[in-house]
């Protein structure tokens, strides 16, 4: 009670008394007693439980009172995986930027759409941007989490455009078993999708010595050595050109792979929110549009 009453910068008894008040509305007790302070009961924690969602709902609505007084000032906080935000995110936040130059965004990694639940449920960020796994081995969503289609991604096959694949035009799955791989954890559906396509034609997995999540760092090797691997077919593009990659033209089963926005449900959008998510679906209109769209993201240069 004393540690409440001096972060509230009031007398001890004030709080007392609120939380007296409190219990005789509610016709319950919301605290235990005793020597070493005090702490929720049963209804205690039920109430805190909603009083979370309440104030938050406050804090939105002044957040919506300040972006709409001027919508040129605001923050967002945003969670996103290392592929996304090597790919779709930059081009959404410099499009949203034009438009709202003086917001502030926050961007944090958040691996997976597991993840994203608690940091959203415990109002660390607005929304998440995340791959979700496709059938059969496809996410299933919380309940209170609201997920929405972006674009549809492919898996694909590179190497650096130095090696002798990359002047075929027509490779094998076959050819590539003995190839020094670079692959992603087998728990990832990066590394399913691989094994899939290679069990359908009866092979085994490559063998390989490295495992990794990093975009950039496949991309550094693939493009000083002898090593192949798999990317989405986005991810791909943002790279292929600075790292001088090559798609090869393997056949791989077509699964597609969506890219998500997740927000929580029982969360009421702030305008700023809702303006981002409008600018996502935009730039990823174009992701899905393929080379032509892709092209028309990359920045105009002078003379071009």
């Amino acid at each position: 009670m004393g540690k409440a009453a001096l972060q509230l910068r009031v007398s001890q008894p004030t709080v007392s008394e609120a939380v007296a008040d409190l219990e005789h509305t509610f016709g319950v007790r919301l605290f235990d007693r005793s020597s070493r302070g005090v702490e929720p009961t049963t209804y205690g924690a039920a109430l805190l439980k909603r009083s979370i969602v309440l104030f938050d709902e406050l804090n939105q609505s002044n957040r919506d009172i300040e972006f709409l007084t001027d919508p040129t000032t605001c923050e967002l906080k945003i969670g996103c995986s290392e592929s996304i935000s090597a790919t779709l995110l930059p081009q959404v936040i410099q499009e949203f930027s034009k438009r709202y130059p003086r917001v502030i965004l926050q961007v944090d990694d958040v691996p997976s759409l597991a993840l994203a639940l608690p940091v959203l449920q415990d109002r660390k960020y607005d929304l998440a941007l995340a791959r979700l796994a496709p059938p059969p081995r496809h996410d299933h969503p919380p309940d209170d989490l609201n997920v929405e289609t972006l674009f549809d991604d492919q898996l694909i096959v590179a190497a650096g455009i130095h090696t002798r694949w990359a002047r075929r035009r027509k490779i094998d799955l076959a050819e590539l078993v003995d190839e020094p791989w670079i692959l992603m954890a087998p728990n990832t559906w990066n590394y399913a999708g691989l094994a899939e396509a290679f069990q359908a034609r009866g092979l085994a997995m490559p063998k390989t010595n490295l495992l990794t999540f990093s975009v950039q760092l496949r991309a550094h090797l693939l493009a000083n050595g002898p090593y192949i691997t798999t990317f989405p077919r986005s991810v791909f593009r943002s790279n292929a050109d600075h790292f001088l990659l090559k798609l090869l033209p393997v056949d791989l089963p077509i699964r597609p792979w969506p890219v998500v926005v997740v927000t929580l449900r029982n969360r009421s959008l702030s305008p700023v929110v809702e303006r981002f998510i409008e600018c996502a679906r935009e730039v990823a209109r174009l992701f899905a549009g393929g080379a032509e769209g892709y092209t028309a993201l990359q920045p105009k240069h002078k003379g071009s």
